[in-house]
């Protein structure tokens, strides 16, 4: 049987799935070319991360293909249910970035409330001749101990995030429709374990008392965070988007920074994909990543052998 890993997969899950009787290819098919190439070389399986787009002209137009994996946890870039009704098996991986995710959610943070984006930015330029100014216009940082965090959405990534918050001394406030609670445990390095249940609570209480607000929810039909939400927040507040674009309004946030509502912003995910919008990219108050949040060589091994022991599972 063959696999196309068309996003990439890591060496890891290829030796897998290739100690198990598969054909693995890792060649990058451009969208447009997709259902030519599936055709040509009679794909059994189709593995994708966020770039490749797994819609129903795919789904029809390749009648060899009995799986679609997508490495990671959304699927919004494939038509699930399409694909189920018409018979194939459709995998993901949701807990194998968790801890990828949190981390990234987390240099945010501290990129943003220590100013580390903008002092990065300058020392290289002004270091050896304002360095004196650079400091005092970097002098006013605050701790993340003591303060607030807000959870838009709870599962996997989110229970993480608050594992990282609850270790340095932070108030979690998780809001998730289909979550009540969840155990968070945090395990140290000589094996000792301890235990919180944290509650849920409602979506205005996350908004009103938060001093950061984090964003790990599945795709909206319409923004979780806009004006009224950003409005409802405390004035200061640092708003963190890992989830994906389209939940937070960008231009609500840009909004916010003229009216020094929001205080920053750690943006992971954008509206455009791949191409933000310029006011977006080159804000000061914007600490900027490329959609990595899942991009660690651990999460890669995890997604990619995750992928392979569903694949073995249920085609073998």
């Amino acid at each position: 049987m063959k696999i196309l890993a068309n996003d990439g997969i890591s060496d890891l899950g290829k030796q897998e799935l290739e100690e198990n009787g598969f054909e693995v290819l890792t060649t990058k098919v451009a969208q447009n070319q997709l259902i030519d190439y599936i055709n040509k070389h009679q794909i059994d399986a189709l593995l994708v991360r966020s770039a490749t787009q797994v819609r129903k002209d795919i789904i029809d137009g390749c009648p060899s293909l009995k799986l679609i994996g997508r490495g990671g946890v959304g699927m919004d870039n494939i038509d699930v249910d399409y694909a189920k009704a018409k018979g194939l098996h459709v995998i993901n991986t949701p807990a194998a970035s968790a801890l990828s995710v949190a981390e990234l959610t987390f240099a945010h943070l501290f990129t943003g409330v220590r100013f580390l984006h903008n002092a990065n930015r300058d020392m290289p330029l002004d270091g050896d001749t304002r360095f004196n100014e650079l400091k005092k216009d970097y002098n006013n940082g605050v701790e993340l101990r003591g303060k607030t965090l807000g959870i838009f959405g709870f599962g996997r990534i989110g229970q993480a995030v608050a594992q990282i918050a609850i270790g340095l001394g932070m108030k979690v406030l998780p809001y998730d429709p289909s979550v009540a609670e969840a155990t968070i445990t945090l395990s140290f390095f000589d094996g000792q374990k301890v235990s919180f249940d944290i509650k849920t609570v409602e979506k205005e209480r996350v908004l009103m008392e938060s001093d950061f607000i984090t964003l790990h929810s599945p795709m909206q039909n319409s923004y979780l965070i806009d004006e009224k939400e950003i409005n409802m927040m405390k004035d200061g507040v640092g708003i963190i988007n890992l989830a994906r674009g389209g939940v937070l309004s960008e231009a609500a946030l840009l909004h916010a920074f003229e009216h020094g509502k929001v205080a920053f912003a750690g943006l992971d995910v954008f509206e455009n994909e791949p191409q933000p919008s310029i006011h977006v990219l080159m804000h000061p108050q914007i600490s900027l990543t490329p959609h990595i949040g899942a991009a660690t060589l651990e999460a890669q091994d995890r997604i990619s052998s995750e992928l392979a022991t569903q694949i073995v599972n249920l085609l073998k």
